[in-house]
């Protein structure tokens, strides 16, 4: 992967995959607690951020700021 941008990899991994293979990856890494796949969350995480709405922004950054903010922190 010398010559190929991480966000590209991952987006022409992900390119013509359905929904549902989608979501598995994304429940599986999360599942595992693999780090490797923590790059391409950020990729998706990327994504969604930069498509979304100031609305939809604030609502995830609440998501977040709630889940910081619990007393058990169980990752």
């Amino acid at each position: 992967m010398d010559d190929i941008k991480i966000r590209d990899y991952i987006i022409n991994n992900f390119k013509d995959d359905e929904i549902l293979t989608i979501k598995n990856a994304i429940e599986e890494s999360i599942k595992e607690k693999d780090e490797v796949t923590l790059p391409g969350m950020g990729v998706f995480f990327e994504i969604i951020w930069e498509s979304s709405t100031d609305k939809e922004k604030q609502t995830i950054l609440e998501k977040l700021k709630k889940r910081f903010s619990l007393k058990n922190k169980d990752y």
